[in-house]
């Protein structure tokens, strides 16, 4: 301790120094030192480091005073705070003194020490007392108006400290705003423009009175109009005020407007530029309130965007004509700058601004879509020919905006969508597109890079937009590309935008379309690809693979000939292809490009195909090129031409099957991929031990860890069974013992079973192999059999049994003579008493499976009744199993069993819902044509049993009624909808549940009936039963998840019924009494649950249709909800933070203070386990909610959010809880959604 103040206080002697060095060293020292953290000073020593800088702040040499500031900076954290409070004294007392100098450093000093101060969350009382020292003083200073420069340096600091600390100065803001708004009207436009700067950070903190006043202070001066100039401030101010808090700005907007609108005619360029600024920013900030006001807002731009009063261009075309032909473009203009000067001409600000404002207009209102290729599209497009490069460009870019908002959205939600509006849209540009090019392709060849760039830029999104509509305008844009890719004088981002651009073309248009162009194409390309520049080689060679494909395309025929291009393409690939010194993404593109040459013009290159698969393998051996190499030999081996591949094979086989070993999951696929190919098209140059080398690696990839790999590493099995059978016998147990274990594991499902049961078969059928049909059966089915009676199925998992039972019936059919056998061993096994459970359910699945698709009649007298006997067995598993198996066999043989099945489920009530069970499984799995004879019995069956009181059976009904509804919609759907008429509650629910199950995921001829009626089924959501309207929100969440495009046009009329469900009913909660205690029910739970569901879904799918505000105040009230509701709401709250930020922001102080309840409640002391895991669980979500919010942009300006913020950090367990809950974010993949299907 007295050591270091013993250095500080000999550091103080030096700066008093005479030597200016002197000076300099001891302040560099001292800075050094008070930026340890380690460092303490007592208080003399405080006292004399203060007063020794705030001496140095007026020395004579300017750099010791630069390092005095900085000093300030660490000392404010290390120093009492009455020390602090004597600094910002002599700071502030220092600003008013005459010196420039002086002022200015010291106003460096007060932003010094106001960056360093504690924000107000850390609870320390110095920032608050500091913060209203330095105020009290400011605002003397800017009102006293007599010194310029002192006011613009105040005004500053203000601003600063209003941005970092608003909230802690609160008592302050009325007179922030009685001293800020005389300075709208200074003389000095520097003082306004600071002072609206100053306002903008105030409207964030400042109260409702206060910020009200603001706007009645703005609206009075503005219906004033004193002059122009006072005018454009308050107009400035409104939309400063706006950008930085547009969503308290809203409800002034009904008396804003039509001020700013009648401001726009006035003569003023700088006038309507500010107009159209304010316009801009209500739009993005405001998107609700103004509304109503869009039309008005888009005549105008529409108005200005072509406001150019001082250059004609009625006679642009001729003048074109004669530029082209004489050429002395520059002596003509040097006349005429003689006699008009541009410089006073600002209209250009106007039609910037018009054209900000139109981008802010089109992507915010994907609604107005159709209005937008009306209207805005032609004008827009009128105007590239626009003469300032500045407006140019924001002219492109809105257009680029409205085809970004015209791209069909690429969703699994949409792919199925065949949605009408979107199409009109895409017609009406499709129009367009003649009268686009012929307004660009000319600019191609401009002289000025920035108006290429954006031409280019705006194409390349059309082309995405509407692929292939450029086809027949090629001819017009080859030049331009021509011109830019060979220009010498153009930049390097220039010619990499041009290929980028020819990259996008090339892969939306058909290859004969650039048939005619490749002669003039292809040499620049070459060009680029030997260009110096790493980032135009890549972008050349990418674009070089894919010209390739469109100079031959082998799945079409084609009459092009493309020999005499081989010669340019590759010794300019091959020279890249052969440099190892080069950047990576050009070694991966080189190897990629040259695969593809290979692939498609193989045949052409003679004699240097050889050396050049050579250099493959030198690649294959090299760490960083290796997966590419695979890929691309994967391609090369895939070739039609038949590459001859024999000379690398021998090296590369071994290579290829060490890559099996290393720990690279990528290159593992990759490698699966390029050996069973080679193996396909290969196998008479392959000698045994070569494929013995992969071998080995093989039973090591199958596990189910990583189902993936384990499924592609099967399909080469299967792939090698068939094509070398006497190999995969020395391997087979090995394999096998893997292969069982995965057949045994709950995870196996879909590709990886199907890869399995491929392989069984391919071994059955190979007569080599050493175990055959018999040892593979014993083998499947061993686990269940060995169990002992009573451990019966705690062995395997219940998917285990449908996995074994398909491999079974695989078999079976692989060895139609070994089945009847298998069947009859089955049958026995059912009827066996002494069989264990397991062994039975096995026994029926495997049945099942093997009669869905062969005919079971041998056996037939017999099964029927084993399987009756089973439905009374006392194990659940068995009878599910045997009712899987009825159906099944019925599917196999609809004439033997179809009737048999309809007679049992008439005579036997008690087992009906097993028979149901049996019955959906024949309408689901049963082609449509050989169940037409049979839909009137089954549908009137069904019918007989749709008001069963058993909600169990009644979802079956459902669900037979809905797929059988398929079999023959046009006929069957308009039955269903009479049938909603009918009396009975419990019919209306099982109707509206059989239409949930019509409606799935992928394009069906049901759909456009359904389109038609499902507005009268949505109808039920008004229905006076309770249980029906649940259904009814299940079946609209179905629809709004898998096809959007059915209810999309009626939201405006369900969305009201929607929304009521999300109210809480006071008539629906009762009291039950259980012994001592009283417990409330909430019959109504269930139903809000669904309609909230139905919410989340919307936000996914039908974002576009939803009005966001409304949609809000019912995400308020979940908030408020029961426990379950407000799970789902705090999620819905996560995703409105990312989907919608701005009106989230708007909505924030309300939408806050249900989630600081959740988060700071307590559970009562005595409460059971469950009820402190449903607390945690609950605070967990709302945090996550909280860390969602605290992404949006600008929302740390909020006080509401800031004063949650600073509550979270200072209490110990929100603190940990929501670390913890960053930790997780940080770890999971970026989109969070939750599967509502």
């Amino acid at each position: 301790m007295a050591s270091v103040s013993y250095h500080i206080s000999s550091l103080l002697e030096k700066m008093t120094s005479t030597d200016k060095d002197f000076r300099f060293m001891a302040t560099n020292d001292l800075m050094m030192e008070l930026q340890k953290d380690s460092i303490k000073l007592d208080e003399d020593s405080e006292k004399k480091v203060v007063k020794m800088l705030l001496k140095l702040l007026e020395d004579k040499n300017g750099e010791v005073q630069n390092l005095a500031v900085k000093c300030l900076g660490p000392l404010v954290g290390k120093v009492k705070e009455y020390q602090v409070e004597t600094i910002v004294d002599t700071l502030c007392t220092n600003m008013l003194s005459d010196k420039e100098q002086l002022r200015d450093i010291s106003s460096i000093g007060l932003k010094t020490v106001i960056s360093e101060l504690p924000p107000a969350s850390t609870g320390s009382t110095m920032t608050a007392n500091v913060c209203k020292k330095i105020t009290a003083q400011l605002t003397g200073a800017i009102g006293k108006q007599e010194d310029v420069s002192v006011q613009l340096e105040a005004l500053d600091i203000l601003s600063d400290m209003l941005s970092r600390l608003g909230g802690t100065l609160y008592s302050f803001h009325s007179s922030i705003l009685n001293c800020l708004l005389p300075q709208l009207t200074s003389p000095r436009l520097a003082v306004r423009k600071r002072a609206i700067i100053a306002l903008g950070h105030l409207v964030l903190t400042c109260s409702g009175n206060t910020f009200s006043e603001l706007t009645e202070h703005l609206i009075a001066e503005l219906k004033k109009n004193e002059s122009t100039s006072t005018t454009r401030t308050y107009i400035q101010c409104i939309a400063g005020i706006s950008r930085q808090a547009g969503h308290r700005i809203g409800e002034h907007l009904e008396k804003i407007i039509p001020l700013i609108v009648q401001y726009c005619n006035v003569d003023d360029d700088e006038l309507r530029e500010y107009c159209f600024q304010a316009f801009e920013s209500f739009v993005r900030r405001c998107p609700k309130e103004i509304d109503p006001h869009i039309p008005n807002v888009m005549s105008l731009c529409l108005k200005y965007i072509t406001f150019d009063p001082n250059y004609n261009y009625d006679n642009e075309e001729e003048e074109e004509e004669e530029r082209m032909e004489t050429e002395n473009g520059e002596d003509e203009e040097q006349e005429s700058d003689d006699e008009y000067s541009d410089d006073d001409d600002i209209s250009w600000k106007v039609r910037r601004a018009a054209a900000k404002c139109l981008e802010a207009i089109v992507s915010s209102r994907h609604d107005l879509l159709q209005d937008f290729y009306k209207t805005l599209s032609p004008v827009l497009i009128s105007r590239f020919k626009e003469r300032e490069e500045n407006v140019k460009a924001d002219i492109f870019s809105a257009y680029i905006s409205l085809l970004k908002q015209t791209l069909p959205i690429q969703s699994w939600l949409h792919a199925s969508d065949d949605s009408g509006k979107d199409d009109v849209s895409l017609t009406m540009l499709q129009n367009q597109v003649p009268n686009i090019v012929k307004a660009l392709h000319k600019q191609l060849k401009d002289k000025s890079i920035k108006s290429r760039q954006g031409c280019f830029s705006l194409l390349t999104e059309l082309a995405h937009v509407l692929p292939g509509c450029l086809a027949e305008h090629i001819p017009a844009l080859v030049p331009g590309i021509v011109f830019s890719l060979s220009d010498k004088s153009n930049s390097s981002n220039m010619r990499i935008d041009a290929l980028s651009f020819l990259h996008v073309l090339l892969c939306n248009h058909q290859p004969e379309a650039f048939h005619p162009y490749i002669k003039s194409l292809l040499p620049p390309v070459v060009a680029c690809i030997g260009d110096p520049f790493y980032k135009i080689t890549s972008e050349a060679l990418l674009v070089a693979q894919q010209l390739v494909k469109v100079i031959r395309p082998l799945d079409k025929p084609c009459t092009f000939d493309a020999k005499p291009y081989v010669k340019d393409l590759f010794p300019g690939t091959l020279k890249r292809l052969k440099a190892a010194d080069i950047d990576q993404e050009v070694k991966e593109r080189a190897i990629s490009c040259m695969g593809q040459i290979i692939y498609s013009l193989g045949d052409h290159l003679s004699t240097d195909l050889q050396p050049t698969l050579k250099i493959f393998l030198e690649r294959l051996k090299n760490e960083i090129t290796r997966l590419t190499a695979v890929k691309a030999l994967t391609l090369i081996a895939s070739s039609p031409l038949k590459i001859d591949l024999r000379p690398i094979l021998g090296e590369g086989f071994p290579i290829l099957a060490s890559f099996l070993r290393k720990n690279q999951r990528a290159l593992k696929l990759s490698t699966l991929a390029a050996l069973d190919i080679l193996v396909k098209n290969y196998s008479d140059s392959l000698k045994p031990a070569m494929v013995e080398s992969v071998l080995t690696e093989l039973p090591a990839l199958i596990s189910e860890n990583d189902m993936h790999v384990s499924q592609v590493a099967i399909v080469f099995l299967t792939t090698l069974a068939k094509v070398y059978p006497s190999s995969i016998s020395k391997i087979t147990s090995s394999v096998l013992a893997e292969i069982f274990q995965l057949v045994h594991s709950p995870l196996l499902q879909g590709g990886a079973l199907n890869a399995i049961i491929d392989f069984f078969q391919a071994l059955v059928l190979t007569k080599a192999a050493t175990v055959g049909y018999s040892e593979l059966m014993k083998q499947l089915t061993a686990p269940v059999y060995s169990s002992g009676p009573s451990g019966a199925s705690a062995a395997l998992h219940k998917q285990a049994y449908y996995s074994a039972a398909k491999c079974v019936a695989a078999l079976s059919s692989a060895c139609p003579k070994e089945a009847p056998g298998t069947v009859n061993q089955f049958i026995q096994d059912v009827k066996s008493p002494k069989c264990s459970s397991a062994v039975k359910v096995l026994a029926f699945l495997s049945l099942a499976e093997i009669g869905r698709t062969t005919n079971l009649t041998s056996a037939q007298k017999e099964l029927k009744t084993v399987i009756l006997d089973a439905f009374a067995s006392p194990s659940e598993e068995v009878k599910s199993a045997a009712s899987y198996a009825l159906g099944n066999i019925s599917v196999g043989s609809l004439k033997e069993y179809l009737p048999f099945l309809l007679k049992e489920i008439e005579s036997q009530p008690k087992r009906q819902y097993l028979l149901l069970h049996s019955l959906k499984e024949v309408i689901s799995s049963s082609p449509a044509d050989s169940l037409k004879p049979y839909v009137e019995d089954i549908w009137a069956l069904l019918f007989k049993h749709c008001e069963c009181s058993e909600e169990g059976t009644r979802n079956v009904v459902a669900e037979c009624l809905g797929k059988l509804t398929l079999v023959n919609p046009s006929e069957l759907l308009p039955r269903l909808k009479k049938q909603l008429s009918s009396g009975s509650p419990h019919a209306r629910s099982t109707v509206v549940t059989a239409v949930k199950f019509t409606i799935a995921d992928h394009p069906q001829p049901i759909d456009t009936l359904l389109k038609g009626c499902i507005g009268s089924f949505l109808k039920t959501l008004q229905d006076s039963d309770l249980n029906v309207r649940r259904v009814a929100l299940a079946m609209f969440n179905s629809a709004a998840h898998n096809k959007p495009s059915l209810i999309r046009d009626l939201l405006n009329a369900v969305l009201p019924s929607l929304y009521n469900e999300t109210k809480v009913r006071r008539e629906l909660i009762r009291e039950v009494e259980m012994g001592p205690f009283k417990h409330t029910v909430d019959d109504g739970l269930d139903v809000r649950k669904a309609a909230f569901e139905c919410m989340y879904t919307l936000l996914e799918s039908c974002l576009d249709r939803l009005d966001i505000y409304e949609y809000l105040n019912h995400v308020e009230d979940g908030l408020k909800d029961h426990y379950d509701i407000q799970m789902l709401t705090f999620i819905m709250l996560a995703r409105l933070s990312t989907l919608c930020p701005n009106a989230v922001l708007q909505r924030l102080e309300r939408l806050i203070e249900p989630l600081r309840a959740t988060c700071s409640t307590k559970v009562k002391a005595g409460s059971v386990k469950q009820e402190f895991e449903k607390q945690d669980e609950l605070k967990r979500s709302a945090m996550r909610a909280v860390a969602a919010l605290l992404t949006i942009p600008e929302v740390e300006k909020s006080p509401a959010m800031a004063e949650f913020s600073s509550q979270i950090r200072s209490s110990p367990e929100m603190a940990s809880l929501f670390e913890s809950i960053q930790k997780d974010t940080a770890s999971l993949p970026t989109t969070e959604s939750m599967d509502m299907s």
